[in-house]
């Protein structure tokens, strides 16, 4: 009798953990791709319409070793051009019927690099990004428009020196292949829109911003497999 109960207790426990396996593999996950966003600066909605995206395969994780996010301005001396080697972020696309994309994109200011010592000093400084006081740039996306087979305007917020502006990028987006998806999207900003209206005399007012995105679908690996994948 002792037997059979020992018995009876380790099925239950076996059912109890592949229960709890499968549950697992079909609960909602929090991406990382969302991670860095949830700190109430992005509204709830939002994520947590990203997250669905995921659920249904359409959630696209930027792949930042393969990808530019950078700016060109003109100066008196010569065109600046600065790149920001470390951010990340993601969007969701439907099919082109669908205006229903939306995209994330955190920028680490510190990760700014440009032709030469001073002029990526310069830019830092206070005068301009001010990294120590604003270690981010943050762009939340509302809009996104569909004008051909691969193009779209894409409508949004950027959040640059704790100063929210509206904006517009013109987009292009490869086809998809391999999951993976190509966004080369350009938007012209006025610096002194976002508090840098310094040197003005020296520095062109008007930057372009530029960035040429590689993403990769978000596919998302349940409990169950990586269990399954650890014993093989």
């Amino acid at each position: 009798m002792i037997l059979y109960i020992k018995q009876l207790v380790i099925a239950l426990s076996l059912l109890a953990l592949s229960g709890w396996a499968v549950a697992a593999s079909v609960l909602p996950e929090n991406p990382d791709v969302c991670e860095p966003f949830m700190d109430g600066r992005v509204d709830e909605s939002l994520l947590s319409g990203m997250l669905s995206a995921a659920e249904h395969g359409h959630l696209y994780r930027i792949e930042p070793g393969s990808s530019q996010v950078g700016f060109c301005v003109n100066s008196a001396l010569k065109r600046i051009e600065g790149n920001f080697t470390e951010f990340k972020g993601g969007m969701t696309l439907g099919n082109n019927a669908d205006n229903d994309g939306q995209t994330l994109v955190l920028i680490r200011t510190d990760s700014l690099d440009t032709q030469g010592a001073l002029v990526r000093s310069l830019l830092k400084g206070e005068n301009f990004f001010d990294v120590e006081k604003y270690p981010d740039v943050l762009f939340v996306s509302n809009s996104f428009e569909w004008t051909g087979t691969d193009t779209a305007v894409m409508k949004g917020n950027l959040t640059l020196r704790g100063v929210t502006r509206p904006i517009l990028f013109d987009v292009t987006l490869t086809p998809e292949t391999t999951g993976m998806i190509t966004v080369k999207a350009t938007a012209t900003i006025n610096r002194a829109d976002f508090g840098m209206d310094k040197l003005d005399s020296v520095v062109n007012g008007e930057v372009q911003l530029c960035l040429s995105v590689e993403a990769r679908k978000f596919e998302r690996i349940s409990a169950a497999k990586t269990a399954a994948d650890g014993t093989s």
